[in-house]
């Protein structure tokens, strides 16, 4: 089955400078990369992003994270499309936890927990497929997207917006 699947290079990854290495691995899924772009994370994007673990007690450390308080304030958000998309990343990404990880999984081999709980786990891949479309939509507007994944609406934009001089 055709899938698509949002993966982030989270700050950590970027850090340390871990970009091409974790593209190098995720190329053997044999994927397209159909959207990417580096994003610096807003606190609304990084909550909505997390919704699901608003109880949770390490939530505020997990916000500061992905926005990049203790590293770069960047993240690399892309989309891969093809087939069994979900599961061919989240084999490739390994557990959440990355001492729970396979070794030889990104998470695995490039992740750590701080002193403070929080998994440091260098990237993000969606779970399911209505996790994938719940962030991808959150991630990216329908045209940074080169395949049309989801239903568009055109709206008329009557809003003051940034635009190349």
């Amino acid at each position: 089955m055709i899938q698509q699947t949002l993966v982030l290079i989270k700050p950590d990854g970027l850090k340390k400078s871990l970009t091409g290495n974790i593209l190098t691995r995720l190329s053997e899924t044999k994927l397209d990369i159909i959207a990417a772009k580096i994003v610096k994370v807003s606190k609304e994007l990084a909550e909505e992003h997390y919704r699901q673990l608003k109880d949770k007690p390490f939530f505020n450390e997990l916000i500061k994270y992905i926005m990049g308080y203790y590293h770069k304030q960047k993240v690399m958000a892309m989309v891969y499309w093809g087939e069994d998309a979900i599961k061919k990343v989240r084999d490739l990404t390994g557990a959440t936890n990355p001492e729970e990880a396979d070794a030889v999984s990104i998470r695995g081999a490039y992740g750590r927990i701080t002193t403070k709980g929080v998994y440091e786990n260098v990237v993000h891949a969606s779970t399911n497929e209505a996790e994938a479309e719940r962030e991808i939509k959150l991630w990216f507007k329908p045209d940074e997207i080169i395949v049309g994944l989801y239903p568009v609406k055109i709206i008329k934009d009557t809003q003051e917006k940034r635009v190349w001089a």
